[in-house]
């Protein structure tokens, strides 16, 4: 069965859609089938991924007799239609035959008032129990039709009844961050978001409503995978002092805050798995970096999967090229000399960052 993992933070331009796009490449490029799945209304992994620029470019996948998007693939149950939810027809990767993406849809917010209902675990639940189980069960059925082994749901920045259903049915979660202020206060707003939706999510699987239902709530308590910092600028070979103010700031609340709200509502994995995981690939960056963590290896959950300088000009040549900041080729650099010498050498980091949470993604989703 595949394994979901969400990358969310209520916080937006923390880079959730390059790191799904990227992270899903390096964990295909290891042999394993990934389906990366848009859930945000701006649907930027789908117009990344498809080249698509403009309205017109979705009309493909907007307009087809079979389920091409994701919200045609709950239109059954968000509209009542007389027939069951069926996989979704997802879109080849170009390049990447171990993955796919399932596409989103503007329309998917016009969703989420319905589901909002239908979450409340009211009386009048009656008529809706079957929307708090069908995004799973699409996810699910899509999964099992490409014999996937993970699926990436990349999630909107909003805190709203869609993604509270998407994470508590996921697997595992990712939190991705910008080294700011605004991340700060998000570490610590979701110390108190969690735990409420964890308090929900455990109602919802009690309810024998939900479990009678088409499309059942599932039965997933989530776990931590940890955090991605990136996106910063880089002096002597460390962030810059503003920047590592802000990511001193951000480890201190999930080591003080978040981590201890997690670990009360059991979406912790085993400490031993964080750790083994730390040990993976470890390069000069990251422990120059990570070495506060390393002082406290009961905290190796608090470490980042990942944590990366700024990009630069390597997200628009991936955007423009549908393809990972790593795998760029010297054509599509459009450079020579030593430009192009640092610009792979910048990529060749990269790779090396995303191979070792690609890998440390492995390790802690690895069955016990």
């Amino acid at each position: 069965m595949a394994k979901q993992i969400a990358l969310f933070n209520h916080k937006g331009g923390v880079g959730k859609t390059t790191t799904t796009f990227n992270l899903g490449w390096m964990l295909a490029n290891k042999g394993k089938k990934v389906i990366i799945v848009d859930c945000d209304p701006q649907c930027n992994l789908t117009g990344m991924v498809l080249g698509f620029e403009g309205a017109e470019n979705f009309e493909s996948i907007y307009e087809s007799e079979e389920a091409r998007n994701i919200r045609d693939g709950l239109s059954p149950a968000f509209e009542s239609r007389p027939v069951v939810i069926k996989p979704v027809v997802c879109a080849q990767i170009k390049s990447q035959p171990n993955m796919f993406l399932l596409p989103g849809h503007i329309g998917i917010a016009e969703y989420e008032v319905t589901l909002g209902i239908a979450q409340e675990l009211s009386g009048s639940l009656v008529t809706l129990k079957n929307l708090p189980g069908s995004p799973h069960y699409l996810f699910e059925k899509t999964a099992e039709k490409y014999g996937a082994d993970f699926i990436l749901v990349d999630m909107s920045p909003s805190v709203g009844p869609m993604n509270q259903n998407l994470l508590m049915t996921s697997d595992y979660f990712i939190v991705p961050m910008f080294p700011d202020y605004f991340s700060a206060m998000a570490t610590e707003s979701l110390a108190s978001i969690l735990p409420k939706w964890f308090a929900w999510a455990k109602h919802a699987k009690t309810s024998s409503l939900l479990q009678d239902a088409i499309y059942p709530f599932p039965d997933k308590s989530p776990k931590f995978l940890g955090t991605i910092i990136q996106n910063y600028r880089v002096r002597d070979g460390r962030p810059a002092r503003a920047f590592q103010r802000w990511i001193d700031k951000i480890r201190d609340g999930i080591e003080t805050k978040l981590i201890p709200a997690l670990r009360e509502n059991d979406m912790l994995l085993p400490e031993r798995l964080y750790e083994e995981a730390s040990r993976i690939a470890p390069n000069a960056e990251e422990s120059s970096q990570l070495s506060l963590p390393l002082l406290f290896p009961n905290l190796a959950m608090a470490r980042p999967l990942l944590q990366m300088s700024d990009f630069n000009s390597l997200i628009a040549l991936s955007q423009e090229h549908k393809a990972p900041v790593f795998d760029l080729t010297d054509a599509q650099i459009g450079q020579t000399g030593n430009p192009l010498e640092n610009t792979k050498q910048a990529m060749r980091k990269f790779q090396e960052l995303f191979a070792a949470g690609a890998e440390r993604i492995i390790e802690l989703t690895k069955d016990e």
